[in-house]
């Protein structure tokens, strides 16, 4: 082989790595990207501890209606009174974990494995109280979603109680077989968030009042101010009747663990 064909066949090899790269690096964004209403939604950097790598998307700040009313969402039985009455929150723009935090990167930040269902490592960890789900997110440079800004996170830019088919969007009673399964499997909203509904119910920031949808703040509210240590869950999880899983259904938790609660992380706009 002559010189001048070696440098040709050099160059053509490289040539189609970098093919290769650009179709990889073209398929990795395609998957984590959202484009809704010509807004890309931007998978976040790392948060830069080498703790976790947990991806979050932006969510672009807003007004929605939060809660619910009587009357509004199909079936029987699907609006209790805590979720009234319907207001409308304006959100300024936050980030939020792609999905529940799971088992791996809760060991590989915490040490340990608390799960019930533990032989999952892709599965979202559960069995988690209020407190050490807090300090996990303050130890990756994040904070734990306030119950308007998970809401409004949830419900992916529409009005319904949920952002598609329930069997095709979420884990519960009907199709968990009595568990957690890994994050992801579903089909997520259009922010590209997985599991908001579904698979694990969620720990929010706030305190919970059954009542304070009535004179919550309109602007970026943070819950009541104490609520004899219960606090805000949401999503719904494996064992629920899907009356439960809505993106407006509230729960609440005095703070003890059990093994359908986890929760996600978010972050303010830097």
């Amino acid at each position: 082989m002559s010189e001048q064909s070696a440098s040709i066949k050099k160059m053509v090899m490289i040539a189609a790595a970098i093919l290769v790269i650009l179709i990889v690096f073209k398929f990795t964004i395609a998957k984590f990207s959202v484009n809704r209403g010509g807004q890309g939604q931007i998978i976040a950097p790392p948060t830069g501890d080498g703790r976790t790598v947990s991806a979050m998307v932006h969510i672009p700040g807003g007004t929605f209606w939060m809660g619910n009313q009587r009357g509004d969402e199909p079936g029987p039985h699907e609006c209790c009174p805590d979720e009234t009455p319907l207001h409308q929150v304006t959100l300024r723009s936050f980030w939020m974990d792609v999905t529940p935090v799971t088992q791996a990167e809760y060991q590989r930040v915490m040490g340990k494995n608390p799960s019930y269902f533990s032989d999952c490592a892709d599965c979202p960890v559960e069995n988690v109280v209020w407190y050490y789900a807090n300090k996990y997110c303050s130890l990756v440079g994040k904070r734990l979603p306030t119950e308007a800004e998970w809401e409004y996170a949830a419900r992916g830019g529409i009005d319904s109680a949920r952002y598609g088919d329930l069997d095709a969007i979420a884990w519960y009673n009907a199709n968990s077989g009595g568990r957690t399964h890994p994050v992801g499997q579903k089909q997520p909203n259009a922010y590209g968030l997985y599991d908001m509904l579904g698979n694990v119910r969620q720990w929010c920031a706030d305190w919970y009042s059954k009542n304070y949808y009535q004179s919550s703040p309109s602007h970026n509210p943070q819950g009541p101010s104490s609520s004899s240590w219960k606090h805000v869950t949401r999503g719904g999880g494996w064992g629920y009747d899907p009356a439960q899983v809505r993106a407006p259904y509230r729960g609440y938790v005095i703070d003890f663990s059990t093994y359908n609660l986890g929760f996600r992380c978010a972050r303010d706009e830097q």
